[in-house]
């Protein structure tokens, strides 16, 4: 089949891109280096939270959004103040944002994709009005988590397939970009024996033949480099302290962003290399499907943190505050671990697992097992690491938590006389409703958003009060996940080269961009952007090349 565009990689923005452009009638040649059950990449492991604005989710829930106060604390976030390499990204950023706050959700429910009613308040900051974080819950996790978002897409492309308008190659691994008379033409690579690895488990890379093919355009949507530990350490910023010796992987061993390095050599240009976003709330799954298979915890905003010696961490290090603030502290450290101290009732309000996988009520779309939230005790998922994680020590006295948590690292670095001395000194802030710990000042105000009271914020209590117990602690880990730069590209996803002019021929979509312009996000993220950023990025690309 001949064909009009090639598109490298099958997860959300390429899957997206490729449906844009198939609705115009184009042919897409998609090619992708995994096996047929990872169709749809990193999105179909997602939670599937998604930042909109002025939802009538919010609306529904007494919350007042508005485009002026989302561009604002996209601003903050952001920190843009690269006037070369930020240019399109904060062009991009705007853009978003004012898609977040209009047609994005009518698109989505025009796809069949609906929202669970209760939104998230994610990266809630802990700053000024103009610094980082959300002003306002916008969190929105899609009905069916990721493999909801990804089914519509997936859809459309075997519709097309099945019209002769898409041919879907899996095992099919680009090693280079063809160019012409400086014109990207095409792609050239291996393609790899047939596997039966399932999703996100390590596929063969043993080659059996090779192919070669061209069209009018290439769009790059391979991802980012999250499973590569070197490159991201190589990359690693001094803002953020030293690199980890010790982290785990939120994503398979094949996102290891090894399109980044193909596309630059034919010229298309890097830029951020050091604005990355990886997780401090990482905890070793009891149950890998990959290497170092870490799964993050989503945290309310009431478990004590401490660093590796068992000393709290200042404001407003608190959990879901702001995740590379905290990493800063925790690198700064000089560990590569942390520990969050709480109570049964804690864990059975507050703690939810990220990822599809680990919300089979919300991925399956069983409202009789979301109800059953409300109910005593943590989440099946929750309990199953409880009981089989080694990162978590529950116990009923402080003394034997502080042992088990010295037993667990080998370092006996916790004193149990220290870490009672901080816990009763918050413990006594509960015997009135005046306080000047501003993490029980958080909690207390985030209850007053029903979403958090309903499901996601225990009551104030007091943590070494038996009636409240057991005490548990939580080993965290350093979880890698994210890429915020990437190939620099115009508002119609054209890759750009050092010069800011377009590479004739080559696009891009999704986290190999930074989800837009080398990296919409900035220094930060204001969370359920990720998936929306391949979202959009791929919308954006599949209609620039199908005018």
């Amino acid at each position: 089949m001949k064909v009009d565009v090639i598109v490298v990689g099958a997860g959300l923005a390429g899957l997206v891109a490729t449906a844009e452009l198939t609705d115009a009638g184009k042919r897409v040649l998609l090619l992708d280096q995994e096996p047929e059950a990872s169709l749809g990449g990193q999105a179909w492991w997602s939670f599937g939270g998604l930042f909109l604005v002025d939802s009538p989710e919010q609306r529904r829930l007494g919350i007042h959004d508005s485009l002026e106060l989302a561009w604002q604390d996209w601003q903050g976030a952001a920190g843009f103040d690269r006037e070369d390499e930020d240019y399109w990204g904060r062009q991009w950023a705007q853009a978003y944002v004012e898609f977040a706050a209009g047609e994005k959700r009518e698109w989505l429910k025009s796809l069949g994709i609906r929202f669970f009613p209760v939104v998230g308040w994610a990266e809630r900051g802990g700053y000024l009005a103009e610094g980082h974080g959300n002003s306002v819950p916008r969190f929105h996790i899609v009905w069916g988590t990721g493999p909801g978002i990804v089914r519509p897409f997936e859809e459309k492309m075997r519709k097309s397939m099945e019209n002769g308008l898409v041919d879907y190659r899996p095992r099919h691994r680009v090693d280079e970009l063809l160019i012409e008379g400086g014109v990207v033409v095409g792609v050239k690579g291996a393609i790899l024996e047939p596997s039966e690895a399932g999703r996100g488990e390590v596929s063969s890379r043993s080659a059996v033949g090779e192919f070669s093919e061209k069209a009018q355009a290439v769009v790059v949507t391979s991802g980012g480099l999250g499973a590569n530990f070197d490159l991201i350490r190589q990359n690693w910023p001094a803002r953020l302290g030293k690199a980890p010796t010790r982290m785990i992987s939120g994503v398979p061993a094949h996102v290891d962003g090894r399109m980044l390095g193909i596309t630059e050599a034919v010229g298309g240009r890097i830029v951020n290399r050091d604005r990355m976003w990886h997780y401090t709330e990482g905890i070793t799954n009891w149950n890998p499907v990959w290497a170092k298979h870490g799964i993050r915890i989503l945290p309310g905003p009431s478990s004590m943190w401490f660093d590796a010696t068992g000393k709290r961490f200042p404001a407003p290090n608190f959990p879901g505050f702001d995740t590379l603030g905290t990493l800063e502290t925790i690198q700064k450290t000089g560990f590569d671990y942390s520990w969050f101290v709480l109570t049964q009732k804690v864990i059975e309000k507050e703690f939810a697992l990220s990822g599809s996988e680990q919300n089979p009520d919300l991925t399956g779309k069983s409202i009789r097992q979301v109800l059953a939230r409300v109910l005593p005790g943590p989440t099946a998922p929750v309990k199953a690491f409880m009981e089989k994680g080694e990162d978590f020590i529950v116990a009923n006295t402080l003394e034997e938590l502080v042992e088990g948590m010295n037993r667990l690292t080998g370092d006996g670095l916790i004193q149990v006389d220290e870490m009672k001395r901080q816990i009763i000194a918050r413990d006594r802030e509960m015997d009135h409703t005046f306080t000047k710990d501003l993490q029980v000042t958080a909690l207390r105000g985030a209850r007053n958003y029903i979403g958090d009271k309903l499901i996601r914020v225990a009551s104030p209590h007091k943590f070494l009060d038996s009636k409240n117990g057991p005490l548990i602690a939580v080993r965290l880990n350093i979880i890698s996940r994210k890429t915020l730069g990437g190939l620099q590209t115009d508002l119609s996803g054209r890759v750009l080269n050092v010069d800011g002019e377009p590479v004739p021929g080559l696009y891009a979509a999704g986290e190999v961009c930074g989800f837009g312009g080398g990296g919409v996000h900035g220094y930060r993220s204001l969370e359920g952007t990720f998936l929306g950023g391949c979202l959009f990025t791929g919308r954006q690309v599949g209609r620039a090349l199908s005018e």
